[in-house]
C-alpha cells in the first residue's frame, strides 16, 4: 500500500512538472496564442502584476473555496497540491526558459509545448488522486444543473477566454488549436500512462504462492 501511494504521488507530481513545462513553452510561443485558462492568468498578470503562476494559484484558491461551499465537502489533497504546485512550477519554467524571437523557434516552442502539456495532464490524471480545482468546479456545475460535461467545460473555457482577452491576454490561432486538439492528445496518451502505472503497481506485488513457498523454506 505504501509503495502504491509513493508511485501514485510520483506520477502526480511528475505529471504536474511536465504539464507546467508545457504551459511555459506555450507562453514563450504566445504569438500563436495560449490556452483559455492561461489567457486569463496572463491577462491578470499583465494588468495587475504578480506572476502568471501566482494568478493560477489565486484562481485555484477561489475555485476550491467556491467548490467547497457548493459541495459542503472539503477539497481533496490532490486538488490542493495541484493548485499550489502547478503555479509554482509554471513560474520556475517561465524564469528558466529563454524568450525566442525567431518565428520558427516560437512555433516549435508552441507545438512541443502543447504535446508536452497533454502528456503531463495524462500523467497526473492517471495517478487518480483527485480532480484539479477547475475540473472539480466543472463537476459541481454539472451536478447542480444537469448540463452535460462538454457544455459546462466549453462554457467555462469560453468565459475565462473572453475575460482573459478583455484583460489583454495573448489570443491567436494557437488558442483554437489547443481547444480542439488538447483533448485528442490526452485521449492518445492517457491509456499508456494508466497501463504504465498499473504495470509498475503489479510489478511490486508479491505472488501469494511464492510468498507461501518462502515461508515453507524458512
Amino acid at each position: 500500500m505504501r509503495r502504491e501511494y509513493r508511485l501514485r504521488w510520483t506520477f502526480f507530481i511528475v505529471g504536474l512538472v511536465v504539464l507546467a513545462f508545457g504551459v511555459a513553452l506555450t507562453i514563450k510561443g504566445k504569438v500563436f496564442g495560449i490556452g483559455p485558462w492561461d489567457v486569463f492568468h496572463y491577462g491578470l498578470y499583465k494588468q495587475l502584476g504578480l506572476t502568471i503562476g501566482m494568478w493560477s494559484i489565486i484562481a485555484g484558491i477561489i475555485i476550491i473555496i467556491s467548490t467547497w461551499i457548493g459541495t459542503k465537502t472539503p477539497p481533496k489533497i490532490g486538488a490542493i497540491a495541484n493548485m499550489l504546485l502547478l503555479g509554482i512550477f509554471i513560474d520556475i519554467f517561465n524564469a528558466l526558459l529563454p524568450t525566442p524571437e525567431a518565428f520558427a523557434v516560437q512555433l516549435t516552442f508552441f507545438i512541443v509545448g502543447v504535446l508536452i502539456l497533454g502528456f503531463g495532464i495524462s500523467l497526473y490524471v492517471s495517478a487518480n488522486l483527485g480532480a484539479g480545482p477547475r475540473d472539480s468546479l466543472m463537476l459541481l456545475i454539472v451536478e447542480k444543473t444537469g448540463w452535460s460535461i462538454t457544455l459546462v467545460r466549453n462554457g467555462m473555457e469560453i468565459t475565462v477566454f473572453l475575460l482573459g482577452w478583455l484583460l489583454g491576454g495573448p489570443v491567436g490561432i494557437g488558442t483554437i488549436f489547443i481547444a480542439f486538439f488538447l483533448g485528442k492528445i490526452i485521449q492518445v496518451t492517457l491509456p499508456p500512462c494508466q497501463k504504465w502505472l498499473a504495470h509498475l503497481l503489479e510489478k511490486g506485488q508479491v505472488n501469494p504462492h511464492i510468498a507461501s513457498e518462502k515461508k515453507e523454506i524458512i
